[in-house]
Order: C-alpha cells, then sequence, then structure tokens
C-alpha cells in the first residue's frame, strides 16, 4: 500500500531511476512528499526509505536537517521574515512583531485559522529590499505593517493564487526537458558497468 498518490508514486520510482545510488534520490523525494502532504509524514518517510533502501530513522535525520522540510502540520501559507542585520536595521523584528499580532500566532505557531504558520528566518539573500518576507519560498516584496496586512488579505482571498502555490509546491510546471531514459534501459546500462567494474577488480587481484 503506497502513501504517495499514484501520479506522486510513478514520479517518486522515476526519480530514483535517475541516481546510481539510491539513496541520493532522498532529498527530492522528500520534496515530493511535502507537496504532496504539506508536511512530511511518517507514512511517507516509511515510504522515502522503502524506495532508498535506507531506514525511516535514516530519512526523518536527513529531513530533519534542512529548515525545507516540515515534520509537523503547518499552515497552507508558511511566512518567513528575515531579522538578520540588514533586515534586523531595516525594521524587521518590528515587522515579525506585527506579523504575528495580525496572524493571531506565535513565532513558530499557527494562524487560529490554519492557514498560516509564522517563522524568523535567516538571510533570504534579498538584502536590497529589506526587510525580506518569503510566502512558501517566494519572495513578496513585502516590507511595512500595511504592506504585509494587505498581503494577508490577498492570500485569504485567493487573490495570489496564481503566484503562491500552497506550502510544499516548488514547482507547478514539470520541464519536459532534462533526463529522460526508460528505467529498464538505465538499470541494464548500470548492471554492465557494475559487472565491468567488478570484473577487472578481480583480475587486476589475480
Amino acid at each position: 500500500m503506497t502513501h504517495f498518490r499514484t501520479d506522486l508514486r510513478q514520479r517518486a520510482v522515476e526519480l530514483v531511476s535517475l541516481y546510481p545510488r539510491k539513496r541520493s534520490a532522498m532529498l527530492p523525494l522528500l520534496h515530493l512528499a511535502q507537496e504532496q502532504d504539506g508536511y512530511v509524514t511518517d507514512e511517507a518517510m516509511a515510504e522515502i526509505a522503502e524506495l532508498t533502501g535506507t531506514t525511516p530513522a535514516e530519512v526523518r535525520g536527513t529531513a530533519a536537517f534542512y529548515d525545507m522540510f516540515h515534520l509537523e502540520p503547518v499552515g497552507k501559507y508558511v511566512v518567513g521574515v528575515c531579522t538578520n542585520i540588514a533586515c534586523l536595521l531595516a525594521g524587521g523584528e518590528d515587522l515579525l512583531a506585527h506579523a504575528s499580532s495580525t496572524l493571531g500566532c506565535a513565532v513558530g505557531g499557527t494562524s487560529p485559522d490554519g492557514l498560516f504558520t509564522l517563522e524568523e528566518t535567516e538571510c533570504l539573500a534579498d538584502c536590497n529590499i529589506a526587510p525580506v518576507v518569503q510566502v512558501n519560498h517566494r519572495y513578496v516584496r513585502t516590507t511595512t505593517p500595511e504592506l504585509f496586512d494587505a498581503l494577508v488579505d490577498d492570500l485569504r482571498n485567493g487573490r495570489l493564487d496564481h503566484d503562491v502555490p500552497p506550502h510544499g509546491t516548488l514547482i507547478r510546471i514539470r520541464r519536459s526537458g532534462g533526463l529522460r531514459v526508460d528505467p529498464e534501459e538505465l538499470a541494464g546500462e548500470r548492471a554492465e558497468a557494475r559487472a565491468a567494474r567488478e570484473a577487472r577488480v578481480a583480475t587486476e587481484a589475480k
């Protein structure tokens, strides 16, 4: 029984086939799981472990290392406000406090309606427009309390659905380029390369 939807399970299998070692596909598979559920569930971690030949503990340890992955439910919109030095000097802490008040939740928490999760972030690399705010890893260029409140209103009413997809969605259009090789052909080529390598090692050992 798969935890991934049918279409995402197929994408997961395709992703694994692109890597010489299955475990190398762990990060893209974690993104796939978060795209489906909004966060990385225990069930998804178990399936990723099965796909990559690892253990759920290894998958959890990897996911916990990266800020982009969430191991607990979050809002539809994850709002990040930077308070590093450039943003701090431009009022980042004040904007973060205002965001907390507007959303009705503490930093690290989720709004009562379940729509927003608020985070204090490290540098978001857009320092020329500070303080920097991101929603679901999209720059929103919201630098004042008034602009922040307008942003929240737009998100609540769906006016930014085209620009800001639900949390977990990195891209909404799948690329048609890149590596497109039949999985069986790829597996056969790798088996041949492995056999040739083992034969060479055996010859050198004689």
